[in-house]
Formats: structure tokens, C-alpha cells, sequence
């Protein structure tokens, strides 16, 4: 994906970069208009640990592409590639243009204290905030790529095969959920939840076999806070009950296997906190339109997706779920997108990027009007009498029959 969106800048940046024509009114006749992108100047992307080279990378081919200087400050989290990206990126790019700074707490903090001319930040929203706090003492506009609750709504009459092995791909084959767009819950009916749980150890066990904790094919938790975090979300009273499917766990190897639980309680921390590991909640409903309010009822997610043959389903899933983007009969693969703007709402973020959006959200459009000395109207100077006062509100208004009434002296100033 990154060498693609490196591929696409190549072919589409002289495109990208043309001013585009913008149409012009009677107000400013005659002139002609147009907007032009410029670089907004130095830009600070502070980039996320699960995707270490697409998080940081993919943002600076964007800002690169605009123009812009760029510091890029990679998570510690995964020192081991920062340390590599910053050897890469002082061998291979231009220092005077873009600088990697390895660190922490203390370094980030530093970074955050300077005055930036955007701010792009990859992670969670605690941390988002507290960017967002310092952004705003230098009125600096920020891009937030968060994450949230992302829901999946599987409907019955489906190609339930198909469709279990696609979420199993967005959860446990996405880093072991260990991703913002993964599926963090499942909304089905209670009628379809045991054919669905059926499906899911089937396909479970086909895929990483009886012992999944020694399978090659599943990603480790990233360190022992993250694998602490998730025993607290597994381990709850409510819901250790509620498993149905694995819970096996590996401490000394930060693994836990993929887990599936059966209608947690909905005051649980698992259903109150993005679970960002491989531990996935089945929700049960009377009837699938009922998740539409279940969604609503919580925060934004970046995204979400349903599975579904019913085409009016489909429709009201567009019409009444707000998310960063939705994906039907899918997971996570608009992602691959170029064409698409990847980014959340609400608490799962703000701004965009990807392909021409990555571009957009790099660059300041700015309005540029051409006008002549030809045609200087009279009326828009002083002395202001009644009859300039309705043609300065006809052309205004832009209506030529205004303009008519107005010169006829028909219309009141």
C-alpha cells in the first residue's frame, strides 16, 4: 500500500497541483477565478505503532507531495523500526526537508510545544487531546486519525462462510485486532447468533489450527501493558462467562488467542472501551434494525460495516450510521482505497487522507480572482442613492431579471 500511494503521487502530482477554474458571478463581472494549492510550510506527523512504515510514511507522501517540510516523529512503542525509519530517511531523503525524531513522552512533548503549520496525529484519543490542547495555543489545525468501537451487523441469509472469514481477516489477520478500523463488535439476532458462533469456530480452527497460541499466523500482543490491558477487559466478572470461543492466553509470549464472547453485558469495560487486540463481543438483538440504534447510541467509529443481501438495509446502514467509513458485505478493505478519504468524525477523529485527499489535507487552497481595469461600475462608490442601492442588491443577488426590474426602477432599494 505504501509503495502504491508513493506510485500515485508520482503519476497524479502535476495533476493535483494545477489550479483549478472556478467559476465567477455577475457580482465580479467580468473576471475570472481560480484555486491554487500551496504548501501550508512545516508539518509535524506524529504516527501510531501497529502499522509502524504505512502510519508514518503514507501521511509524509501527502505532505511531501504539497510541498511541505515535514518532522516526522514515529511511536516508541516500536522503537526498533523508529530507529530504523530515522537511518532510512537521513540516508535517502533531503535532511533539509524532512527529519525523523526518535523518543518519548519528553520528546513529543518538546515537538509539541514548537509552532507547527499542521499537526497530523495517529493513535488514540487521550493522546489526541491532549495534541489538540497544545495545537490550539498556536492556532494550528490538526488531523486526527483515531479509532473507536468499530461495529459489524451481520444480517441472516447470507453467505455466512464468506462472511465469517472476512472478519476474521479485518480482526485476527489485521494484527490480531491490534488495528483502528478492526472489528470491535458484532451486532447479530439472537436467532442467528449460534449458526454465526458455529461458523466462527469452524473457521477458527481452519485457519490457525486447534492450538492457535503456536500458530505462525498470529500477531503477538504488542508489549505486556497492551496484554494486562486485555486480560482486565477478558478476566471482568460479567464477562469471563460469557466466552464461547478460545480465552487461551501466553504471557510469556504476548499472545492471547482469538476469543469470542456471547452477549456481554452492556455496561461491561469491554463494550465501553475500544478493545484493540483479539478479543471480539457478539451482541444479540429481536431484529437487525434494532443495531442501527445500538450504533447511534455510542460514539462515532471510524468505521463500520454490515453483511446483508437486503437492499433496503443496506440503504438505511448509509442513511443512519455515521462513521469514518462504511464497508457492506466487507472489513477494513476500504482502506486499499486511494480514491477513497480515509478518516474518522467525532471522537474518531477529524480531517482525511490518502491518494488526492493526503494531497488536499497538505496544502492551503487558495482563492485567486483576476479582474481587469475594464468595466469599473459606477454604483459601487459614494454618494449611494436608492436606485444604486437596488442594483448593488440586484447583482448581488445575481439574477439578471433583478438587475432588470432594478435599472426600471420596478424594485425597492
Amino acid at each position: 500500500m505504501l509503495k502504491n500511494s508513493c506510485k500515485l503521487a508520482l503519476k497524479k502530482m502535476k495533476h493535483w497541483m494545477m489550479p483549478e477554474k472556478a467559476k465567477t458571478s455577475l457580482a465580479t463581472f467580468p473576471s475570472s477565478a481560480e484555486i491554487v494549492s500551496e504548501p501550508l510550510g512545516v508539518v509535524l506527523v506524529i504516527s501510531a505503532w501497529n502499522y509502524p512504515f504505512l502510519l508514518s510514511l503514507d501521511p509524509v507522501i501527502g505532505a511531501i507531495a504539497a510541498g511541505n517540510a515535514i518532522v516526522l516523529k514515529p511511536s516508541e512503542i516500536s522503537p526498533a523500526t523508529a530507529s530504523l525509519l530515522a537511518k532510512l530517511v537521513a540516508n535517502y531523503m533531503d535532511s533539509s526537508s524532512i527529519k525523523v525524531v526518535e523518543g518519548a513522552v519528553p520528546e513529543t512533548t518538546a515537538l509539541l510545544e514548537q509552532k507547527w503549520d499542521k499537526i497530523m496525529y495517529t493513535g488514540n484519543g487521550r493522546i489526541a487531546r491532549i495534541v489538540m490542547a497544545a495545537a490550539a495555543k498556536h492556532l494550528t489545525p490538526v488531523v486526527l486519525e483515531l479509532g473507536g468501537k468499530c461495529p459489524v451487523i451481520v444480517d441472516s441469509g447470507i453467505n455466512l462462510q464468506v462472511a465469517t472469514r472476512r472478519i476474521i481477516a479485518g480482526k485476527w489477520g489485521c494484527n490480531n485486532g491490534q488495528a483502528c478500523i478492526s472489528p470491535d463488535y458484532i451486532i447479530t439476532t439472537k436467532d442467528y447468533a449460534v449458526e454465526l458462533v458455529d461458523s466462527f469456530k469452524c473457521e477458527l480452527e481452519l485457519f490457525y489450527g486447534k492450538n492457535p497460541l503456536e500458530s505462525k499466523d498470529l500477531s503477538r500482543v504488542v508489549n505486556s501493558n497492551h496484554f494486562a490491558r486485555l486480560l482486565k477487559l477478558l478476566d471482568e466478572d460479567k464477562v469471563s462467562s460469557k466466552i464461547v470461543y478460545g480465552g487461551e492466553r501466553d504471557k510469556s509470549n504476548l499472545k492471547i488467542a482469538p476469543t469470542i464472547l456471547l452477549d456481554v453485558p452492556q455496561d461491561s469495560l469491554i463494550m465501553n472501551e475500544e478493545i484493540f487486540g483479539p478479543l471480539l463481543p457478539i451482541i444479540t438483538i429481536d431484529k437487525v434494525e434494532d443495531s442501527f440504534d445500538l450504533i447511534t447510541s455510542g460514539t462515532k467509529p471510524l468505521a463500520a460495516y454490515m453483511f446483508t443481501n437486503n437492499k433496503k438495509l443496506k440503504e438505511k446502514f448509509v442513511e443512519k450510521v455515521s462513521a469514518g467509513g462504511l464497508v457492506i458485505n466487507d472489513t477494513t478493505v476500504h482502506l486499499a482505497e486511494p480514491t477513497l478519504p480515509f478518516g474518522g468524525v467525532g471522537d474518531s477523529g477529524m480531517g482525511a487522507y490518502h491518494g488526492k485527499f493526503s494531497f488536499d489535507t497538505f496544502s492551503h487552497k487558495k482563492a485567486v480572482l483576476y479582474r481587469s481595469f475594464a468595466g469599473d461600475a459606477p454604483l459601487r462608490y459614494p454618494p449611494y442613492t436608492n436606485g444604486k442601492l437596488r442594483l448593488l442588491k440586484a447583482f448581488l443577488g445575481g439574477s439578471i431579471l433583478g438587475i432588470i426590474r432594478a435599472l426600471m426602477g420596478w424594485s425597492k432599494a
